[in-house]
């Protein structure tokens, strides 16, 4: 049974508290697969997520996006992070040389533009399709998933 629902985020600040909030309930083995377009604050919201994880380890760290380096990663107190960037990748073989197939059972990973992982996309992800209003800072996330442990968070953190 596919969970769908949309977050309205009016602000980078909203945005921030939003990615913060996600943070503290992720665990290892946890996909977080982040679509839209450029500009849509899919990197805000993972730099975000990334330093409050990071934070309430009394760790302040500069989270740089990974589009030239296309992995980022960081040891976030027994469990690693890994942030992807996609956008760069012409195959889906690309994306299994960054080594993400393993890190999908053992890490937390933020993948953005995970259209280029092709069929290698891994199930029970939870989707997050990011979309903005040229009118006004606001987002729309719309949060995305078809196995069932995501229900509850989707609904906690969701508007409709």
């Amino acid at each position: 049974m596919t969970v769908s629902r949309t977050r309205v985020v009016p602000t980078p600040d909203d945005m921030t508290a939003f990615a913060a909030g996600l943070a503290t309930r992720l665990n290892a083995g946890d996909v977080l697969l982040l679509s839209g377009p450029i500009g849509a604050g899919k990197t805000h919201f993972a730099r975000a997520l990334i330093q409050k994880r990071l934070a309430d380890l009394g760790v302040a760290e500069d989270v740089p996006s990974p589009t030239f380096t296309l992995v980022q990663t960081y040891d976030a107190g027994g469990v690693e992070i890994w942030h992807a960037d996609l956008y760069r990748l012409t195959h889906p073989d690309e994306a299994l040389e960054l080594g993400l197939q393993d890190a999908f059972d053992t890490a937390i990973c933020l993948v953005e533009w995970p259209d280029r992982l092709g069929a290698d996309t891994p199930d029970g992800a939870l989707h997050l399709t990011f979309s903005s209003n040229p009118d006004t800072e606001a987002r729309l996330v719309e949060m995305t998933a078809d196995a069932p442990h995501w229900a509850d968070l989707i609904s906690e953190f969701c508007d409709d």
